[in-house]
């Protein structure tokens, strides 16, 4: 812990130096923007939807307390209102008329007292709610959906790794007339949004008969231009004098491929596969276009279910989301440490 406080606290000669300060300011601003949102989607996700209407938004997910009174059914909202004699009294809330409430105090329920709602203030205390992330999977189908995303996930990224890793083998190791003029018209396929081919895919997948099936969804994404970019760049490292010395103990083409191409060019596979599993995780607007059927309904698309015509159900979106983050929150964990070894052997430094 000492080594690790030492090396922040470090500083350019014995004083501290303005560079030091400007280094702390933009670094700890850079902390903020990129982690201030995604904890406060975290605590927001806790929150009641009372408190999410709340003007001025709170950063932590609190609640007006209330207490049971008697000779009313429902427990009424408490909140501290300032009386005309300058004191202060916690009363509970029966009815709200305009801009007046009507209070009672909770001893003594018997006298209604008008107080203004400028003079009050609620009497809150900080309360997770978590039915936010328990009710969706007892009323929903939840499960279905992650189950469908896990599913299109783990295949689309198989498919993907394998057949990108082929075209960069072919378009890395081979020698033909047009290799070049190949490579740019996939590069140039970077500049062609979804947006655009849209309509073809669509026609496809209607002549295919793949509409509402999870194939529909996996099959049209599966070759990337920037998979099979990032491992032709990394198999240019690899020596042709690895493949030769194969080619002389007769092994066959799908061998050097299987066998000594794919392993050696594991750190860019992991890379490619960390953003195959988020482009397929995140994915939204193709699974809407071809699945029709709930059953069949990916994770970000089975959210659009807590959106109703006349109510937006919040709090289960907010909860649902955090949820749908921690599977790709884990893989980029546990395989961050590819990502830099690939990227700068694939020469995108």
């Amino acid at each position: 812990m000492s080594a690790v406080s030492a090396f922040l606290l470090r500083r350019r000669g014995r004083g501290w130096h303005w560079t030091d300060v400007v280094t702390w300011i933009w670094l700890i601003s850079g902390v903020f923007l990129m982690f201030g949102p995604a904890v406060w989607l975290v605590f927001s996700s806790f929150k009641t939807p009372a408190a999410l209407a709340e003007f001025p938004p709170s950063f932590l997910p609190y609640v007006t307390e209330q207490a049971v009174v008697p000779g009313y059914d429902k427990p009424l909202p408490l909140y501290n209102v300032a009386m005309p004699d300058g004191s202060t009294r916690v009363l509970a809330e029966v009815r709200r008329i305009g801009i007046i409430g009507q209070m009672v105090d909770p001893k003594q329920p018997g006298e209604i007292v008008k107080a203004n709602i400028k003079d009050r203030t609620p009497v809150r205390q900080v309360e997770f709610a978590g039915g936010n992330y328990t009710e969706p999977f007892q009323r929903f189908d939840f499960f279905l959906f992650l189950r469908n995303s896990v599913f299109v996930t783990v295949v689309a990224t198989a498919i993907t790794l394998l057949v990108n890793s082929m075209a960069a083998f072919a378009l890395s190791k081979y020698q033909f007339p047009g290799r070049t003029a190949v490579m740019l018209m996939i590069l140039a396929t970077l500049m062609v949004p979804l947006s655009v081919i849209v309509v073809p895919l669509y026609s496809v997948i209607g002549t295919l008969n793949l509409f509402d099936s999870l194939w529909g969804v996996i099959l049209p994404t599966v070759a990337t231009p920037t998979g099979v970019f990032l491992l032709r760049q990394y198999m240019l490292t690899i020596p042709d004098e690895l493949l030769d010395a194969a080619r002389m103990d007769k092994a066959s083409e799908w061998q050097i491929y299987w066998r000594i191409i794919l392993p050696l060019s594991a750190p860019a596979l992991a890379v490619l596969a960390i953003f195959s599993v988020v482009w397929r995780w995140n994915d939204f607007l193709w699974p809407l276009i071809v699945l029709s059927r709930k059953e069949l309904y990916t994770l970000q698309v089975g959210l659009n279910v807590y959106a109703g015509e006349l109510n937006v159900q919040w709090h289960y979106i907010l909860a649902m989301t955090v949820v749908s983050m921690i599977p790709v929150v884990l893989i980029f964990v546990f395989l961050q440490r590819f990502i830099t070894t690939g990227i700068a052997g694939s020469g995108l430094k």
